[in-house]
């Protein structure tokens, strides 16, 4: 690729404006699934507890090694795109105590616009619980993160982006994604979609339907979220949700991705990786797919770059790479070529 073409590239790169629960992250590995079994937390699920039973699960898994960060779907996938040099924005809500300023600091710190609601609710948590075999149990306390509402979208605060990215957890307050889609669309925005946890597409396939029918253009998904969304396997499942909108994407673990857009179907392979912990993999899936499509690349070198991301996250514990990596990362994004394979 010649300086021109890069540089052309580069400046017709888009900026983008996620909106989603912002959280601070519980980075916890565990011994074995009792604890699970315990606490009713079913493997691999995303549950929602409320405050004592939040504070009840961080006290039994004390002894155990944990981490904190910054996190939430979206504020991780904007994160990760921050890392990778695209302008981005985050709208959330956190409480007026450490683990709101915790979360801001670790935002701002990466580069991001924060236009954050201070409540008198406790910043939200997420205690991602590691299992032996590296797959992850969220139990999560929403916390000051639900009290974003409408009336906080500042039509103002779209200016300027061009693609708005949402986390399939927001449905729990559709007025609210509608409100966004809706001033995402009068600004030509494009919009897309993180379907987030099977559980929450189970409960509310019919909003998430309505929602990526009406307003959004990519979708990205698992393969239990597809399964959900559409009763079939991914083979398939991938072409019925492509008839929804104009990306989608389906993310197989170790077997890759697949992505359909009109007749064009591409399959991506996975990264080779050590696994060690899943959390983040489909977020940072995401901001490798839009980094790659801010640029105008084609399907199958927005994939590459969604595989390299979610490779990197899956080989530490929890989802932010630490800042000295992303140099490393960067070099590898930039070197890939339309034919070439993932590093």
């Amino acid at each position: 690729m010649n300086l021109a073409i890069s540089l052309a590239k580069i400046f017709k790169m888009k900026q983008i404006l996620g909106i989603g629960n912002a959280l601070v992250d519980v980075m916890t590995i565990i011994k074995d699934d009792g604890i699970l079994a315990r606490f009713q937390l079913p493997k691999g699920s995303m549950q929602l507890v409320d405050k004592e039973k939040s504070e009840m699960v961080k006290s039994e898994t004390k002894s155990f090694n944990r981490t904190m960060a910054s996190g939430g779907s979206a504020a991780n996938t904007i994160h990760g795109l921050a890392m990778l040099g695209v302008k981005t924005g985050f709208i959330g809500s956190i409480g007026k105590d450490d683990m709101g300023d915790f979360f801001e600091n670790d935002m701002k710190s990466a580069g991001i616009d924060t236009m954050l609601f201070r409540r008198n609710s406790v910043t939200g948590t997420a205690v991602a619980i590691i299992s032996p075999d590296s797959e992850r149990t969220f139990a999560t306390h929403l916390g000051a993160a639900v009290e974003l509402e409408p009336a906080d979208l500042n039509p103002g605060y779209f200016n300027g982006y061009d693609i708005l990215y949402l986390e399939g957890y927001l449905i729990i307050n559709k007025p609210l994604v509608e409100t966004a889609c809706r001033l995402a669309k009068e600004q030509n925005m494009k919009i897309a979609l993180d379907l987030a946890s099977y559980n929450v597409v189970d409960a509310r396939l019919a909003d998430f339907k309505e929602i990526v029918e009406k307003y959004v253009d990519i979708v990205f998904a698992n393969e239990e979220e597809a399964r959900s969304f559409t009763g079939l396997e991914p083979g398939e499942a991938i072409k019925l949700m492509s008839q929804f909108c104009d990306v989608a994407v389906i993310k197989v673990g170790s077997g890759g991705s697949l992505i359909k857009r009109g007749e064009e179907i591409i399959k991506v392979d996975a990264a080779k990786v050590n696994l060690k912990d899943t959390t983040g993999a489909g977020d940072l899936y995401a901001s490798g797919f839009l980094y790659g499509y801010s640029r105008n690349e084609s399907l199958e070198i927005c994939g590459q770059y969604g595989s390299i991301l979610a490779g990197h996250v899956i080989e530490i514990v929890g989802a932010r790479i630490d800042f000295g990596k992303w140099e490393k990362i960067r070099a590898i994004v930039s070197g890939i070529s339309k034919a070439g394979d993932i590093p």
